[in-house]
């Protein structure tokens, strides 16, 4: 239970795919105009995530090193077929509206990068888990995203209303424009928030430190005071 919340919390905070390595970077821009459409890209993309680490996992020890990227991206491709045969059928207005980047799965660097970097070399329980994470940490970051842009583009989230009919609409934010100031913004300041903790932890440690320093004075000082007594 431990090393599966650890997991969670690497995928979507300390090592989340958009906001710290910056993958990704063509889907999250252009299909976070609307929340709606962030959240079913980033369901998607999980989908595929999941099980693309799978099946990469159960098949590591019989891929050839030399075919390894190659046989990845067939059984991504593969995925990315059903999901999208899927949304077609139950999901058709969503479809419409993500477009291409539904197909473009198949080369989205994120699940590449999984594949290769984890799934090719561990069992398939921590892989499947390590998909999750790192697909609710794409969600997380696409849905946030889209939030501020929706909300101060349109004045409304999820297609509720959610500011006042008299605020002027900044259309800025829904334009290609908009999503680069977003993103820029969210990631500065996701940075900042991380830096912050690091410094926090550094200083505890120098305290710590510190303190193990003086105890282990006071110890000297107090053997040598008993010696020369």
């Amino acid at each position: 239970m431990k090393g599966f919340l650890k997991q969670l919390k690497e995928g979507i905070l300390d090592n989340n795919p958009v906001l710290v390595q910056l993958l990704g970077m063509c889907p999250t821009l252009a299909t976070t105009t609307l929340v709606e459409n962030a959240f079913g890209m980033g369901l998607a993309a999980t989908a595929v995530l999941i099980c693309s680490n799978l099946f990469i996992s159960l098949l590591r020890k019989f891929i050839p090193s030399q075919v390894r990227i190659a046989a990845y991206i067939v059984i991504i491709s593969g995925f990315v077929t059903a999901v999208e045969l899927l949304m077609r059928a139950y999901f058709y207005s969503l479809y419409q509206a993500l477009g291409l980047f539904i197909p473009l799965i198949v080369v989205n660097c994120i699940i590449l990068a999984r594949a290769e970097a984890y799934a090719s070399k561990n069992k398939p329980l921590p892989s499947v888990i390590d998909g999750v994470a790192m697909g609710l940490g794409f969600t997380f970051a696409l849905v946030l995203i889209a939030s501020v842009r929706e909300i101060l583009g349109s004045g409304t989230w999820l297609g509720f209303q959610v500011l006042p009919d008299a605020y002027p609409k900044m259309t800025f934010f829904v334009l290609p424009a908009g999503a680069f100031i977003t993103l820029g913004f969210i990631i500065a300041a996701v940075q900042k928030i991380r830096n912050g903790a690091a410094e926090r932890a550094r200083l505890r440690e120098l305290a710590s430190l510190r303190a193990e320093f003086l105890a282990q004075k006071n110890e000297k000082a107090e053997e040598k005071e008993e010696m020369t007594v």
